[in-house]
C-alpha cells in the first residue's frame, strides 16, 4: 500500500489563514456599512449639518475606520470610510482623514474598552456647551443611570492636539462629554453603543432646557443621586463584561 505524503506545515496551516483573511475582509465591510447607517442616522436627526460632525470604529488592534473630511454625513458611501492608525496617520483611503482624528485617538488610547467614538453637534446640548454649562445637574434619574453627569471640556482649537489634551480630564471616568463652544462627543462597545448615547445626551440637554424655562426645576436628593450612582456602578461593570 503507497502511502500519501504527508501535507507540509504551509498547506496545513493555509485554509486556517484564508479563512481568517476572509473574516476580517467581512468584518470591515460590516463596519463600513455600519459608519455609513449611523452617518445618514445622525444627519437626519439634526446633528451633522453641512459636513461637520464624524464617526469610528476600531477595525483591529493598530488601526480604526473613520468617516473622512469634508463630507455630507448623509452622502457618504461605505467605500468613502477611511482606515488610519492609532497616531491619527492615514494608512488607506481616497478622501483624507478627518481633521479631528486627534479627538477619537485620544478617546481610543485612554479607553481601551471603546470600540467606537462619535462627535457630533447636537443643537441644544451644543447650545449648552456654548453657554460655558455642564450637564451635570441631578434632574434624570435614568441619566444618572446611564449616563451619569456629562462635564464640560475646556475649549479647544478644532483639529489640533489641544483636542484631545481638554478632554484626557474626563475620559476614563464619562462616557459623553461636552466641548465648549464645539459639541459633543460619545463612545462606547460598538456604534449602535456610542450612538445612543449621543441621542441620550440631547434629550436630556432638552429637559433640562425645559425645566430651566419652567422655572421649577427640582433635582434629585443625596440619597436617591447615592442610589443611582450604585446601580451605575453594577451597569457599567455589566456592559463592560
Amino acid at each position: 500500500m503507497t502511502s500519501q505524503p504527508a501535507m507540509t506545515l504551509m498547506e496545513t496551516a493555509a485554509p486556517a489563514r484564508q479563512g481568517s483573511v476572509v473574516n476580517i475582509e467581512r468584518s470591515e465591510r460590516e463596519l463600513r456599512r455600519q459608519l455609513t447607517r449611523f452617518s445618514k442616522w445622525m444627519y437626519r436627526l439634526g446633528f451633522a449639518p453641512g459636513t461637520s460632525g464624524n464617526l469610528s470604529v476600531r477595525l483591529d488592534e493598530e488601526s480604526i475606520l473613520a468617516t473622512p473630511t469634508g463630507c455630507s454625513k448623509y452622502l457618504l458611501r461605505p467605500s468613502d470610510m477611511v482606515i488610519a492608525n492609532l497616531n491619527g496617520k492615514l494608512l488607506s483611503g481616497t478622501r483624507n482623514v478627518t481633521s479631528e482624528i486627534g479627538m477619537h485617538v485620544a478617546v481610543y488610547a485612554a479607553r481601551p474598552d471603546v470600540q467606537a467614538v462619535v462627535h457630533a453637534h447636537p443643537p441644544i446640548a451644543t447650545a449648552f456647551a456654548s453657554c460655558g454649562m455642564a450637564l451635570d445637574q441631578p434632574l434624570c434619574a435614568e441619566l444618572l443611570m446611564t449616563l451619569g453627569k456629562i462635564p464640560l471640556a475646556s475649549y479647544a482649537t478644532t483639529g489640533t492636539d489641544e483636542v484631545g489634551a481638554s478632554l484626557e480630564p474626563y475620559l476614563l471616568d464619562h462616557d459623553a462629554i461636552l466641548m465648549a463652544n464645539h459639541g459633543l462627543v460619545t463612545y462606547g462597545q460598538d456604534l449602535l453603543d456610542a450612538f445612543m448615547k449621543l441621542e441620550t445626551t440631547e434629550h436630556f440637554a432638552q429637559v433640562c432646557l425645559a425645566a430651566h424655562q419652567l422655572g421649577c426645576a427640582t433635582p434629585l436628593g443625596e440619597e436617591a443621586i447615592g442610589k443611582l450612582q450604585q446601580a451605575r456602578l453594577r451597569y457599567r461593570s455589566n456592559c463592560r463584561m
